[in-house]
């Protein structure tokens, strides 16, 4: 269900930013002089601010002598000024940079990106029983679990799904992501005790294409929402054996001395999934003792370099993929606050046919009725008839790959398919298959 997105306010005024005056000075001075700006509407684009709140910074910043005026190439319109860092202003530029590499969209102030989570949050996002069915349409999911996955889906708390390898965790958690269609604004920084944090990813945040407006109207008028966010699909965090736990903590880049959000945070609003758990360097356990607290309480404790220690928003639905028995990798207290925890098992003999004759559909080839009837009669027999879901993608693949070496179109047969068998079992015996 796609609800109204709520929009950050344009900031009228220097006061509405919230920020110390210094650090904005500071990045003024540093964006004027690494992009060679001269006027206050290439300084309102840069800055993600409307002219007249540029031009108030701008003003203020000439009254400390930091920046002077060079003229006008119309001198009735007071928007064509142009400006140049005096001595004393480079002086400090530099000075600036060698403490923050930083400049650029302003910072939003911790304390207004809350508030924005709160108006936007993945804890208030509802998704229907039809948007739901579309989001897994391309899956084979009994009514049983379709009911599991509902209740999952529209509460905020986290999600376990386990079971044996290759029978959909990922993709079924791929398709409760996509069945979120309403979007959010995320900010590119945020603000605190004189720190900017990266927020925006455009590895993880996709931007939504908006109307084109009048941009002149927008800079002089401050309308519309707060450039410094961008509006995006609700992000999803999708890691697996790579997760480690400093991945979960601020990141400091002592070259540039800025930090880097955590992936939690940039998840705010949306999913992150953490697949093949129980693969990672980190045990499951000391990463889910880690998100015990936000995960209940909505918030996490982050930490700057100098050891402060800070809050932020937890607000991301955050959803497990392991294929190894939870009760090997929880204890019986991590267990009790995964408050969803979903079975994915293999499929029976009919689930089977169906994943076997949708997944045929998406490929070139022409369905043989001959050759799913000698898997199902003469090969899963040999293998006690253990099937998964991923079988069939597998042998078709196989299947297309003999015949791109044989130089023909592609086509499936009973040859072909015993070949792809081979490849799909390991031998353990040689009276095993």
């Amino acid at each position: 269900m796609t609800t109204e997105t709520p929009i950050p306010a344009s900031p009228k005024s220097l006061l509405d930013l919230g920020i110390d005056f210094t650090l904005l000075r500071e990045i003024l001075l540093k964006t004027m002089l690494r992009r060679n700006l001269d006027n206050s509407i290439a300084i309102s684009e840069a800055l993600r601010v409307s002219v007249p709140v540029a031009q108030e910074l701008i003003e203020i910043t000439r009254d400390y002598n930091m920046i002077e005026t060079l003229g006008a190439s119309r001198l009735e319109d007071s928007k064509n000024l142009r400006y140049k860092l005096t001595d004393a202003g480079r002086r400090t530029a530099l000075d600036a940079l060698t403490q923050s590499e930083y400049f650029g969209a302003l910072p939003v102030k911790l304390d207004d990106y809350k508030r924005q989570i709160e108006a936007q949050s993945i804890r208030d996002a509802i998704v229907s029983r039809e948007a739901l069915d579309a989001s897994m349409g391309h899956l084979i999911i009994n009514d049983h679990m379709l009911k599991q996955l509902g209740p999952a889906v529209n509460s905020p708390r986290s999600v376990l799904f386990y079971g044996p390898p290759g029978n959909g965790k990922s993709s079924i958690a791929d398709g409760i992501r996509n069945a979120y269609t309403d979007h959010i604004y995320v900010p590119e920084f945020i603000e605190y005790s004189g720190n900017v944090i990266s927020v925006y990813d455009p590895l993880i945040h996709k931007k939504i294409a908006q109307p084109t407006q009048d941009p002149g109207a927008l800079r002089l008028g401050g309308l519309g929402h707060d450039k410094r966010y961008i509006l995006c699909q609700r992000p999803t965090v999708i890691t697996g054996g790579e997760l480690t736990m400093d991945m979960l903590d601020l990141n400091y880049n002592p070259v540039s001395k800025t930090y880097q959000a955590p992936l939690q945070l940039k998840s705010s609003g949306g999913v992150f999934i953490v697949d093949d758990l129980g693969r990672q360097s980190t045990p499951p356990q000391t990463l889910i003792n880690r998100w015990i607290v936000p995960m209940e309480s909505g918030f996490d404790i982050l930490t700057l370099q100098s050891g402060q220690k800070f809050t932020v928003p937890f607000d991301t639905k955050v959803m497990f993929s392991t294929n190894f028995a939870p009760h090997k990798i929880f204890d019986g207290a991590a267990l009790r606050r995964i408050h969803y925890k979903i079975y994915v098992g293999s499929p029976d003999r009919d689930e089977y046919i169906k994943i076997f004759l949708l997944t045929v559909a998406r490929f070139p080839m022409e369905m043989k009725e001959e050759v799913l009837s000698h898997l199902l009669l003469e090969l899963y027999p040999k293998v006690d008839n253990n099937y998964a879901s991923y079988h069939p993608k597998f042998l078709i693949e196989q299947m297309i790959s003999s015949c791109k070496y044989e130089g023909v179109e592609p086509q499936m047969s009973i040859g072909l398919v015993e070949k792809a068998w081979e490849h799909l079992f390991i031998k353990e015996n040689e009276n095993q298959l």
